[in-house]
């Protein structure tokens, strides 16, 4: 009978050997990557879906350059794309400032952390209230249209010089007396929609007597949206249903509703996270200031949210990229 030999592999060393710091990165590290990947999944969520919609009505998809024309202090000028282009250089120059601000971290040099911090905080703040301003301006619109029974947007335009007219420019006040219905008057038992400053009857009227004004539908054809001939604008004027002045979540002057709402959701969920990095900016800074990583001899924590504040500038450049040139 033949003896079998059984061979047992013993394993020499140890199993782990990460330590504290696994893959030469220390637990807040690692955790702050994390973090990263799963809301860069988040954020790749709602720039695919954005893009699914856009493919799928990309006929009547507003045209960026067409809706963010402002600027301030240049009232009445059109600018397109100027300040958002602003505040993605002022964004990626506070990225520039944070990578000063690690380095003199890793060279202990706490007046030049506290110093570059500070650009940091203020580049954020200045992004964060452009934001806030550009959705005043896109919230407020500047020339209104008229929205159809099928839910197509009008928009109006000079005959001669093709550009946008606005309702003020040509809408007649009629001799009517309206009231904005509230439950607090006791007139209905449900709010009406926001009055706003022209009802249908005035737009109309006075378009029958401004036989300049065309209007210029939400369909895109070589990269200009239709604007019809008299008749037509005539013919397209008879399904008008509402009066929409700037953009929300129900209606939007500037084309398809959906472009607002991705608007308000993308940008707000992204100007959350430079607002909630700004804080965090902060804190970090009046620690700097305090000495409490002079006394620590190490500034990982400027380190850590360093890679977050890069984090939302990168995504951002996504976001610009996607939503503003594309």
């Amino acid at each position: 009978m033949a003896a079998t030999v059984t061979t047992t592999a013993v394993t020499t060393g140890k199993t782990w050997d990460g330590g504290n710091e696994p893959m030469g990165a220390s637990y807040g590290k690692m955790m702050m990557w994390f973090f990263i990947v799963s809301d860069a999944l988040t954020f790749s969520g709602f720039l695919a879906a954005y893009g699914f919609s856009r493919f799928k009505f990309i006929e009547i998809w507003p045209i960026a350059d067409e809706v963010f024309t402002h600027f301030p202090f240049m009232h009445g000028k059109e600018a397109p794309m100027y300040y958002v282009a602003l505040m993605t250089f002022i964004l990626i120059f506070s990225s520039v400032t944070m990578v000063l601000a690690v380095d003199a971290g890793h060279q202990l040099k706490k007046t030049k952390v506290a110093i570059y911090m500070a650009l940091t905080i203020v580049g954020g703040l200045i992004f964060v209230g452009s934001q806030a301003w550009e959705w005043k301006n896109f919230i407020k619109g500047e020339f209104g249209a008229i929205e159809t029974k099928g839910g197509a947007i009008l928009q109006f335009v000079d005959a001669e010089t093709g550009k946008r007219v606005a309702l003020a420019d040509f809408a007649v006040h009629l001799p009517t007396e309206e009231i904005q219905k509230r439950k607090s008057n006791g007139i209905w038992f449900q709010d009406a929609p926001t009055r706003t400053s022209y009802s249908v009857a005035e737009v109309a009227e006075g378009f029958k007597t401004h036989p300049n004004v065309l209007v210029r539908t939400e369909i895109i054809k070589d990269k200009k949206k239709t604007v019809l001939n008299r008749a037509e604008s005539e013919k397209a004027m008879e399904s008008a249903a509402l009066v929409v002045e700037g953009a929300n979540l129900t209606h939007n002057e500037y084309g398809h509703r959906l472009f607002a709402d991705f608007f308000f959701f993308i940008t707000g969920f992204h100007g959350f996270h430079v607002f909630s990095g700004v804080i965090i900016n902060i804190i970090i800074f009046l620690n700097v200031l305090v000495g409490t990583y002079e006394k620590r001899r190490s500034y990982e924590m400027v380190e850590k949210v360093g890679l977050y504040w890069h984090f939302v500038d990168l995504v951002w450049v996504f976001v610009f990229t996607f939503f503003y040139l594309v």
